[in-house]
């Protein structure tokens, strides 16, 4: 990482010397390290330059003077936590404007920023900073992989009579590759994702990338998000832009990869299951589905191997797990007999010392075989019991839901008979009433009929 930082270093250091004299001034240095300090999340002392530098009263500062403050007070204290992509960022930005014209180059500036990137990744230890030309064709190649070519069309030889030079320096590569020099045949959109792509690989250390849809974990919709395979990581963003990142699937976490078939409108489904979740997503066609199932099962497979190496080396080499069955066990025991075997013989016996080593090589495959066997069998048998305790949890659950529905229609139907009384006992004082009110008009038509028999007699 040391050796990383100190290229862009070289190059925001070199665009602060202004005169070409090699030298740039205290105070530039100053704000220079505030820079690296500020983004590479180091506490800065400013008072520390001037005391490391307190006997040198002449004046500006060589790289090699400026490089022992660098190493003690910033270098040293690094940690591993700072976004490197940013800190590549600001030193570009302090060397670019001074350098080239952005403004005149076909590709973009942060086209030119990748460029610079890989240039870094790819220039050899000695400074000033140079690609030479085995690095400058195997660029090329990557490119032309990239976009999508043939092939790139520039060997070595060929490289070297067509620049006059073994080398170039990175505003020379950013030069000819934005005005076409080393791409002819390509637009400017194929050349800018080819360099993007190749950034991807070398720089982000992007094995895959592309566009999935992925089931959620709560509300069980499909969205589409862009997933990224890392050495030691998948994961998933809103868009291609990496702007938004919505989760991470660490590889030591994962036990299984496995295909799925179509369901609920999905088709090329797979499902990838770690320890404490599982991940449905659809893939757009079968060979995309296939690539993607075998990058995330080798690369988690190789990420846990090597985890475990380390624990082995850690631990001196002991601590084997006591589970290994019979035909491990006698694997390697197999293994240290003709390791032994061929140390005593192989003084006087040349060919069978190959016999015996090839004979090592086959059994060191099998054993590790063997251990991968063991392992896939405790995996499956730890998805067997998660399954089984899912299934448990399920089983109670929809008995619960099942108590709760039951008593809802009871309860349902306790309101319903209320209800039903309610209504015949509305009905029956409604009948009630209207009979009242047909003895009442009786009474009153008979009270009428009275009054008129009695005006009549009168």
């Amino acid at each position: 990482l040391r050796e990383e930082l100190l290229r862009s270093i070289w190059h925001a250091f070199t665009a602060l010397d202004l005169d070409q004299r090699g030298k740039v001034s205290k105070s530039q240095l100053k704000v220079l390290s505030h820079n690296l300090c500020t983004v590479m999340k180091i506490p800065h002392d400013p008072v520390a330059l001037e005391e490391h530098f307190a006997d040198n009263n002449e004046g500006p500062l060589s790289s090699q003077g400026y490089m022992p403050y660098l190493n003690r007070f910033i270098l040293d204290k690094v940690k591993e936590e700072f976004d490197i992509l940013e800190f590549n960022k600001m030193c570009w930005t302090l060397c670019c404007k001074k350098n080239i014209s952005v403004k005149h180059l076909p590709i973009s500036e942060d086209d030119a920023f990748k460029v610079w990137c890989i240039f870094n990744f790819l220039a050899e230890d000695n400074y000033p900073l140079v690609i030479v030309v085995q690095e400058i064709e195997y660029l090329l190649r990557k490119l032309m992989e990239a976009s999508g070519g043939e092939g790139c069309g520039w060997s070595e030889e060929k490289l070297r009579l067509s620049l006059k030079t073994s080398s170039l320096t990175v505003w020379e590569l950013i030069d000819l590759l934005g005005t076409g020099y080393f791409s002819r045949g390509l637009s400017n959109r194929t050349l800018a994702m080819g360099i993007n792509e190749v950034f991807q690989e070398l720089i982000l250390d992007v094995l895959k990338q592309g566009y999935m849809m992925k089931k959620g974990h709560k509300r069980k919709n499909w969205t589409e998000r862009w997933f990224v395979l890392r050495p030691n990581s998948l994961s998933y963003y809103v868009s291609e832009d990496l702007l938004e990142k919505r989760g991470d699937i660490a590889l030591d976490q994962i036990y299984s990869v496995e295909s799925v078939a179509d369901k609920e409108g999905r088709k090329c489904l797979f499902i990838i299951k770690c320890s404490d979740k599982s991940f449905e997503i659809s893939a757009s066609d079968k060979k995309k589905k296939q690539e993607w199932i075998q990058g995330v099962f080798l690369r988690s497979r190789k990420w846990r191997r090597l985890q475990g190496e380390q624990q082995w080396r850690s631990r001196g080499g002991g601590g084997r797990r006591q589970t290994c069955k019979t035909a491990t066990n006698r694997t390697w025991r197999e293994r240290r007999w003709c390791v032994s075997r061929w140390r005593s013989r192989w003084p006087r016996s040349p060919v069978s010392w190959m016999q015996y080593l090839q004979r090592v090589r086959e059994l060191e495959d099998m054993y590790h075989q063997l251990e991968e066997a063991l392992e896939d069998e405790r995996q499956a048998k730890a998805d067997e019991e998660a399954m089984r305790r899912l299934q448990a949890r399920l089983l109670n659950e929809e008995a619960g839901k099942r108590a709760e529905l039951e008593q809802l229609h009871l309860h349902q139907q306790r309101a319903l008979s209320q209800t039903k009384a309610e209504k015949q006992e509305l009905a029956a004082e409604q009948l009630a009433k209207e009979r009242q009110l047909e003895a009442a008009m009786l009474q009153l038509q008979t009270l009428e009929r009275e009054r008129q028999e009695a005006l009549e007699k009168y």
